[in-house]
């Protein structure tokens, strides 16, 4: 799932085949990458961001639309303009990668949030690989995508932000932090005991959480925060997740990954069916084989051929690496992976499979997680 170079190598050619013809309508217009790929947490499948900024009276969408047609850039079919949304884009998918690309105008914020995004990668190591699994996990329940309800890319870094911040280990930033060990407790925050109803997000000095009846206050014209609120520590104002109307299923879909996992990795996982040539993640994630054969693909036309590593084996091994001699303790069985494939299914994940199961409160040591937070908001999260 983590980024390649070769997969870096064929998205700049994309970009590069984009500016030119950008550059050829407006030579001192400025190209810019902004998003996933800016930031390098990008999926196999992910698409390309893209700003452009330059002067002009009215946003030139429908001469760029017509430049890109012209010069064969983008599937015949695949370019749309959509300029009635808010902030306003060209849609297109990559004539001969199939890469699916973004572009709008003189928007700063995106490359803003690439900066910022940059800046905690580098306080806290652990968050690329974080954030690419719980990627792909809501990417394969169609719980990614925020014109559906899901939870946008910046939205779900800014929730594993707050994860770090409020961790009561200080040893959790650490870059030899137990990776699989920090994702099963995210799981266990957002999928059990985060209290979305009353509870919002910030990141700013240090992180807290706040009260939504206080943020309320300052809203004007009797809106409410939504249901998972997220303070964009870029616009105080803005709430970033207002758009996921989803929340509640992702928030299930996190409980299923919480229990599963930690089942997993509880002392009598040894005695479940075994399958060893299976990591542990592959519970709760799995890779098609179209995504594996459009990466092969990419290796061969633009890096080494002799490549023999799985598509995704890198960060299993990472978040779950076999220790001391118990292999098997990290290793699960094809039976062990049930659950919601999309979020049509969301309501029927393990809630009613796993009742009465204490297993993954042992993995605790019998203590539910608590993150630090001040003594007024201790219920929030309740």
């Amino acid at each position: 799932m983590s980024p390649r170079p070769e997969e870096e190598r064929m998205r700049m050619e994309v970009v590069s085949r984009i500016e030119n013809v950008i550059k050829e309508l407006w030579p001192n217009a400025d190209v810019q990458i902004f998003g996933s790929f800016k930031t390098g947490l990008y999926l196999p499948t992910s698409d390309i961001d893209l700003v452009v900024f330059g002067k002009w009276e009215t946003l030139p969408l429908w001469t760029l639309e017509e430049a890109l047609r012209k010069h064969n850039v983008a599937d015949e079919n695949s370019v749309k303009v959509l300029d009635k949304a808010t902030v306003p884009i060209i849609k297109l998918t990559d004539s001969f990668t199939e890469v699916k690309v973004d572009i709008s105008f003189n928007v700063q914020n995106g490359v803003k949030a690439a900066q910022l995004i940059k800046d905690f990668i580098k306080k806290y190591p652990v968050l690329p690989f974080l954030v690419l699994v719980l990627k792909q996990f809501l990417l394969q329940r169609d719980l990614n995508e925020v014109f559906t309800g899901g939870i946008g890319s910046y939205s779900l870094f800014l929730m594993a932000v707050s994860f770090l911040q409020l961790h009561p280990r200080e040893d959790a930033c650490m870059p030899n932090a137990n990776y699989g060990v920090l994702l099963i407790e995210f799981f266990e925050l957002y999928g059990r005991h985060f209290n979305y109803l009353k509870t919002g997000i910030r990141i700013k000095d240090g992180g807290s959480y706040v009260a939504k009846d206080e943020v309320q206050k300052s809203m004007l014209d009797g809106y409410r925060p939504s249901m998972l609120y997220i303070e964009d520590p870029l616009q105080p104002g803005n709430d970033v997740g207002r758009s996921s109307y989803g929340a509640m299923q992702v928030k299930q879909a996190f409980d299923y990954a919480y229990v599963v996992l930690s089942h997993a990795v509880s002392p009598i996982a040894k005695y479940y069916p075994n399958n060893e040539t299976e990591s542990i993640l592959g519970r709760i994630i799995r890779v098609t084989q179209e995504v594996a054969t459009y990466r092969d693909w990419i290796s061969k036309q633009w890096g080494m051929q002799s490549r023999t590593e799985s598509s995704c084996n890198g960060i299993y091994h990472v978040l779950f690496p076999p220790q001391h001699g118990s292999a098997r303790l990290f290793r699960s069985s094809n039976k062990g992976f049930q659950g919601p494939t999309n979020s049509s299914h969301g309501t029927s994940v393990t809630n009613k499979q796993h009742q009465g199961s204490k297993s993954h409160h042992q993995f605790f040591h019998g203590k539910k997680r608590k993150h630090k937070r001040d003594a007024a908001l201790s219920d929030l999260c309740r």
